[in-house]
Formats: structure tokens, C-alpha cells, sequence
């Protein structure tokens, strides 16, 4: 690819294929395409099993879809047949449909578009239903251009409101985006939709590994052991100090909290790894293996064994990554996990060599997990940097 990073042509993106050179046309939304009326059907009125008309919901757009709908793959909900509205637009392949309203300024306008459809699909609540009346524009590169920074910079600026953002196809006035020919848009749509498809597969992987992990835990935790201990009698459990959000910083310790890693710290707590648990938020029970040198912060429970010759760490890990802790979360609005009943948990004991060898097998498949999941999160990362770099 070829790099404009001095901005000698005004109108082009600072990353391009070679072999082209023409400015792209810059274009108003609302001038490139047409929007239709849509439907304000709720879950209770949709079902997977059968039906005539298959109904986009806007759930679908901020958590399941991908950018692209393939209706080869694609798995959508069908509209109860007494509930199907009596007017209506059936989408055509290359319609775009944006989801109206979100929680999060990063989610308010995300986009699909539909390609390969092979049933009739309807857009429903909370989305605008979009179709190009130029003909300018070629299958597929408009779910890539309304997936774009240049296209949600601009989103950002116009969604209304304080907790939930809307937008409405009247915002579609205010924002303009580069459109370039059709050869480049092919080449843009298939790069894109590579990678897309390449991160579904490693979707797939995660999927099984994860699977393989989950069952052989329950089989192997889940059999008769001789004996057992209290986790209080094997480790110290404790909180350590906790550090506010604002005292976070970019680079340094990694911070462990109620959500994994939460960021860095100039300092650390624990020099070598700990198991931790969450023990506040709706993360209650989530199990972690913390990295040498880090911060644990006091919305997490240290399970500490240093001084313990009769336990292993990764066997330990892998044994709570399998328990069900819901048994001794409390709380309504604000979950938690105190140290008495973790204290009590009955942790199934055998001989050292035993449980290396149980060790040793789970975090073989562990660490593939963790192999892919990185794999995982290089490409999606690509892809933010290419609908960063491709268009404006």
C-alpha cells in the first residue's frame, strides 16, 4: 500500500493501494442515500424458529452481527406471524442499516450491511434503514465506510442525549465522507471482509479450545479424590490496598481489578504471580493468574500459597477457574464475594506429582488459548487501523 502521510492530495486517505491516484468525491450522507421507515418490533414479537420475514433488530447490530451480513451465514430472528406490520421495506443486497440509539458514544450510528439475501429481511427497532441512490458505490464498501473513524468521529459530535446517544437518518445531513471509485472500493471491501472472516474463524478456535478447557476441568475436578482441604487452610486470602481509576496510568505495573487488567501503576504489590478472584461488580467470581511484578487492587481477592509446599499454583487456578461461585455472591445492587465462605471452599487434594501432572495438561491448553486470543486480538487491531488509515 502506498502512504499520502504529507497530505499532498487533500482529498485522498493517508493509506491507498497502488495504482491509484484519483481524489476521492466527497459526498453528504443524506445525498448518497435514500432511507426508509422502520419497524418498532420487540423481542417478545420475534422468534428463531420459523416465520415469513426475518427482522433486523438493533440488539443484533451493537453485540452479534459483523460488519458485513453474508445472509449465507447469517442468523436472524423471524417476525411472529400474527405481528407483521402492514407496511413495510424488504432490504436489497449492499442496504446499510445503523442502530439509532446506544448506551456508549463508540456504539450510536454502528453499521451493517447485508449481502447475499437470499430471504426477506425487514430493519426493525432502533435502526435506520439505508440504501445508496447513486449508484456510486459497489456491495460491501458501505458497511467498511460507516465502520470508519472519519464516519464515527463525526457521529460522536451530533448524538444527543446524557445517558443513552441517538442519532436520526436527519443527522445523515450533517456528514460528509470520501467515496473513490468503484475498482478501489472493491479493493478496500475485500481486505476488509478477509480480515473479518479470518477473526470469525479465530472466533471458532477460541470457541473450541474454550470448550475443551471447560469440559476437561468439570471431568477431572468433578471425579472422587481421597481427601480434601478448606482454601483457607492451603491459602492466605486477602485484599490488598486499593488505588483509585484516576491514579492509573498508561504505561508501568500492570493493575489487576473487578475486570482483569484495568491498567498500570507506577508500582506493584505482589512480585510474583497470584491467583486472584473478583470480589466486587458484576465480574463477581471471574478467576485471574496475575503476571510477576503487578498491582492487585482491593476489588479482588489475593489467593496466596507462597508459603504452602503441599499445593500447585496452576493446579489451584485451574480448580477455581472451574468452581460455580455463585453460591456465596451477595448482594442486590452491588455483588460481592467476602473472604469467609471462599475460605470454606473444599479444594479436592491429592499427591504433588498428581497435581502437576493435572497442572501441566490444563495449562498446555491454556496457554494455546491464550495463543489465539492474542492471534485474535492482532487482527481486530489491524482492522481498526486500516478503518483509520483507508478512508475520510
Amino acid at each position: 500500500m502506498a502512504n499520502n502521510n504529507q497530505h499532498t492530495k487533500p482529498n485522498v486517505p493517508p493509506l491507498r493501494f497502488p495504482g491509484f491516484s484519483v481524489e476521492w468525491e466527497r459526498v453528504k450522507v443524506s445525498d448518497l442515500l435514500d432511507f426508509f421507515s422502520t419497524n418498532s418490533l420487540s423481542w417478545d414479537m420475534l422468534n428463531y424458529e420459523n416465520g415469513k420475514i426475518l427482522n433486523l433488530h438493533y440488539g443484533l447490530i451493537h453485540k452479534d452481527l459483523p460488519t458485513i451480513v453474508n445472509m449465507k451465514d447469517a442468523n436472524l430472528p423471524f417476525i411472529n406471524n400474527d405481528k407483521i406490520p402492514k407496511n413495510y421495506t424488504i432490504c436489497e443486497n449492499g442496504d446499510v442499516a445503523f442502530a439509532d440509539a446506544s448506551e456508549d458514544t463508540n456504539d450510536v450510528g454502528k453499521a451493517i450491511e447485508f449481502i447475499n439475501i437470499d430471504r426477506d429481511i425487514v430493519c426493525g427497532l432502533h435502526t435506520i434503514h439505508g440504501r445508496d441512490k447513486t449508484d456510486i458505490t459497489v456491495d460491501g464498501f458501505k458497511g467498511y465506510l460507516f465502520s470508519s473513524k472519519a464516519y464515527h468521529n463525526q457521529i460522536r459530535r451530533i448524538a444527543q442525549g446524557t445517558k443513552i446517544y441517538s442519532i436520526s437518518s436527519k443527522n445523515m445531513d450533517e456528514i460528509y465522507l470520501g467515496i473513490p471509485s468503484k475498482r478501489e472500493q472493491e479493493k478496500i471491501f475485500a481486505l476488509l471482509y478477509a480480515i473479518d472472516r479470518r477473526i470469525a474463524t479465530q472466533n471458532k478456535i477460541i470457541e473450541k479450545l474454550q470448550s475443551l478447557i471447560k469440559g476437561l476441568r468439570t471431568f477431572i475436578f468433578s471425579g472422587l479424590f481421597e481427601s480434601y482441604a478448606k482454601l483457607g487452610e492451603i491459602a492466605k486470602l486477602y485484599q490488598p490496598q486499593t488505588i483509585s481509576t484516576s491514579e492509573l496510568q498508561s504505561e508501568g505495573y500492570i493493575v489487576y481489578g473487578a475486570n482483569g487488567i484495568i491498567g498500570h501503576y507506577h508500582s506493584y504489590n505482589h512480585a510474583r504471580p497470584q491467583i486472584c478472584i473478583t470480589c466486587r461488580g458484576n465480574t463477581c467470581g471471574q478467576v485471574s493468574l496475575t503476571s510477576p511484578f503487578s498491582w492487585i487492587t482491593g476489588n479482588a481477592m489475593v489467593v496466596n500459597i507462597e508459603n504452602k509446599v503441599e499445593i500447585n499454583q496452576i493446579y489451584l487456578f485451574h480448580f477455581l477457574k472451574n468452581y460455580n461461585f455463585n453460591s456465596i455472591i451477595t448482594g442486590s445492587g452491588q455483588p460481592q464475594i467476602v473472604r469467609t465462605p471462599l475460605e470454606r471452599i473444599k479444594v479436592p487434594i491429592t499427591n504433588l506429582t498428581e497435581q502437576k501432572r493435572i497442572a501441566n495438561t490444563l495449562d498446555t491448553n491454556n496457554k494455546n488459548l491464550i495463543i489465539e486470543c492474542n492471534l485474535k486480538e492482532l487482527y481486530v487491531r489491524q482492522k481498526q487501523f486500516l478503518l483509520q488509515k483507508l478512508f475520510i
